[in-house]
């Protein structure tokens, strides 16, 4: 039973309107006579007339109590009675004349109607259907923890689901798997730091809901695309004993994550989704925004229907001041409280529509984070684009961020892929200055912003898609168990099957989808821009053609650690590359390949001639060598890339670049009389020209 908390002081309530949420009441409150614990309660509700907080303190029944006052459509007041721990909601009161005054409820319990979730609250309680906010004790002993703070240049992220990373991986405890405190086992760790990534970028871990119709179904949202919390941690990631001792418990089994992998020098960086919530569109579920203000929190049409530029039913509306308070504070408090060392936002495109609905560069948003102390010192990435009128919009964001570069994407698929099966079939690829452009950082895509190669963010796979082993072996998606017909997922996905439809035992065919896995994850790190692999990548993860497992929490999308051959080839070549891109870079200055003055990057033919307009344009032409460095660096790299159907003798560009220190006297020499048969594929050559069989991509060391 709810009982009434009759407050006498209600009138002359010495509430504030900020911050929002619950707060440690200001300075000079005096303190309850009760001796109880008393919070300022704070929120943006401007479609309720009335609001109250409904609460169950440890140990205690339900309480309700009117908060009495409202300020620009914040409502606010002191309530007694809210210790650590405490359960709480809102909900609209009922009409009792002009003053907000306490009133009796009905029953509460955790079978009956869902209370509305504090925008920002820390931390989540579910039982069954039934949610509430919790107050949260946001104390954690971090040490002496701190910030890797690797510069872009440098950075090479791991795309990764804390629950899928580890479910299946023999040497960690069961009890471990598929959570927080698995995804920084010692394990775990071993295997990222010697791959060479620097940055674990996880799938979302707000805290999230599955929507309606895969409940139906028997499904889960398995990637977390449905941020029903965006300040609290998701308790399902959490061990079971966290789980069972309360969202205090998850709180730390979280920053516990943080923190070793932090000791290991990896990054953590948080994939965010601000752009709509798991409400939906209209007639979904009602769990705290629209149930507070519907027309100001959702992006509505000039009729008053939902504008919708995600695809998901709702958009979050970037153009009222509160809803970009709420995406900022929740980002600060994530830096601030977890020690995240970035973000990558989800459909970025759909937070940056001014009031016309228009991407905008200068968006309050972007130019609040670019101001912001906290904010514009961690990485930020944005997908940028969404499916709204004027979605696209890669290379067009500002300065401090780094965009998904799909144009690289599509363009190294193109080449070893699609131009590929073309050769294959006796026809034509296309011609290589496409190529050439993306595996060069796509410098004029990101000129028109003021950003340099390094704002591309390269990626061959994500989350979204294919797997790299799945790009090689199936010409069409295959997403019958998701339930909808295999009707979802992209169907144009530049793969590749190399002569056979899904899995294969002919010798061939597993040896040229091999090749070209290395080809593909060569070109991803001998690239300019920032490289992402997709976790898996590395062992050549299948997930049977699905390219939209986003409701796969199954064997179909968790990691499988089962060593075979094939699986010690992939990953013993994904770390060469990865260790050849990090002596490369550990060889140039640091401003290296941003300061273009005193960086090159020369293209040669496959006879050792500058390439021209005309060779740019032609098909015909599929062999590229790329000279690149700097004045002031160690090392030059010379990649050679055949992308033709058969083996070809090159002849190496003939260069003479003297620079001096002193008595040091570096040159690179390679003539005419150098000739190399290049195979159809990548080759990398070292320092000491050790072939790697099944490239074509050399690098030399001057």
């Amino acid at each position: 039973m709810v009982m009434p908390i009759l407050d006498p002081a209600s009138t002359v309530d010495a509430s504030r309107p900020t911050p929002l949420g619950l707060s440690i009441p200001r300075v000079g409150v005096s303190p309850d006579s009760s001796g109880r614990d008393r919070v300022n309660v704070a929120v943006f509700a401007p479609a309720v007339n009335h609001l109250e907080i409904v609460f169950q303190a440890p140990g205690e029944g339900w309480k309700v109590r009117t908060l009495p006052n409202v300020t620009d459509g914040v409502h606010h007041g002191l309530v007694s009675g809210l210790p650590y721990g405490t359960r709480y909601g809102f909900r609209a009161a009922k009409e009792h004349g002009a003053l907000p005054l306490s009133v009796p409820a009905t029953d509460v319990d955790d079978a009956g109607q869902q209370l509305l979730l504090d925008p920002y609250g820390c931390g989540v309680d579910q039982r069954g259907d039934f949610i509430t906010s919790v107050h949260m004790d946001r104390h954690f002993d971090w040490g002496t923890d701190r910030h890797p703070g690797i510069p872009w240049r440098n950075t090479i992220i791991y795309e990764a689901h804390v629950r899928g990373q580890s479910m299946l991986h023999p040497d960690i405890p069961e009890e471990l798997r598929g959570t927080y405190p698995g995804m920084a086992h010692p394990a775990m760790i071993e295997h990222l730091t010697s791959l060479g990534i620097t940055s674990v970028q996880l799938l979302p871990v707000h805290f999230h809901l599955d929507e309606p119709h895969l409940q139906n179904i028997g499904l889960t949202n398995y990637w977390g695309y449905n941020t029903a919390a965006f300040f609290a941690p998701h308790p399902a990631y959490a061990t079971q004993a966290a789980r069972n001792a309360g969202p205090h418990a998850v709180q730390d089994e979280f920053k516990g994550m943080v923190k070793l992998l932090h000791q290991a020098g990896l990054e953590v960086i948080l994939d965010v989704v601000y752009n709509h919530t798991a409400e939906g569109g209209p007639g979904g579920p009602t769990f705290c925004f629209r149930g507070l203000g519907e027309q100001h929190y959702y992006r509505h049409d000039a009729l008053g229907r939902y504008l919708d530029t995600t695809g998901c039913g709702n958009t979050l509306n970037f153009g009222e001041q509160k809803v970009v308070q709420l995406a900022l504070d929740s980002l600060r408090y994530w830096v601030n409280e977890f020690h995240i060392d970035g973000f990558r936002f989800d459909l970025a495109v759909t937070l940056c529509r001014n009031e016309a609905n228009e991407f905008d560069p200068k968006h309050p948003f972007l130019m609040a984070i670019a101001a912001d102390p906290v904010l514009s010192g961690v990485k930020l990435i944005a997908e940028p684009w969404d499916v709204g009128y004027g979605g696209w919009q890669t290379g067009r964001f500002p300065q401090g961020w780094v965009d998904w570069n799909d144009h690289f994407r599509d363009g190294v698929r193109r080449f070893w892929l699609t131009d590929r099966a073309s050769l294959d079939a006796g026809g034509r690829g296309g011609p290589p200055g496409e190529f050439a452009d993306v595996i060069s950082g796509s410098a004029g895509l990101f000129e028109q912003s003021g950003r340099s190669r390094m704002a591309s963010l390269n990626l061959i796979t994500s989350h979204d898609g294919f797997t790299l082993a799945d790009l090689t072996s199936y010409d069409r998606k295959h997403n019958e168990a998701n339930g909808e017909q295999n009707r979802d997922g992209h169907g144009d996905n530049l793969s590749y099957n190399h002569g056979f439809e899904g899995r294969s035992e002919d010798e061939k065919i597993v040896a040229a989808r091999a090749q070209t896995r290395r080809n593909l994850m060569a070109t991803l790190m001998l690239s300019i821009g920032v490289p992402m692999v997709t976790a898996g990548d590395e062992l050549g993860r299948t997930q049977q053609g699905n390219n939209n497992a986003y409701c796969q929490d199954n064997t179909v999308t968790w990691l499988d650690w089962t060593r075979t051959p094939e699986t010690h080839d992939m990953l013993r070549s994904t770390k060469r590359v990865i260790r050849l891109r990090k002596e490369f870079l550990s060889q140039q200055p640091h401003d290296f390949p941003i300061r273009e003055e005193r960086s090159f990057l020369h293209w040669f033919n496959e006879h050792g001639k500058p390439m021209s307009i005309d060779q740019w344009n032609d098909p015909s032409r599929r062999v590229v060598q790329l000279l690149l460095g700097s004045e002031d660096g160690g090392l030059e790299g010379l990649l050679v890339i055949n992308g033709g159907a058969e083996d070809v003798k090159i002849a190496l560009p003939q260069v003479s670049n003297e620079k001096g220190t002193g008595n040091r006297m570096f040159e690179l020499r390679m003539t005419t009389s150098d000739l190399h048969e290049i195979r159809q594929g990548v080759r990398v050559a070292s320092g000491e020209r050790d072939i790697l069989q099944g490239y074509s991509i050399n690098i030399y060391r001057t």
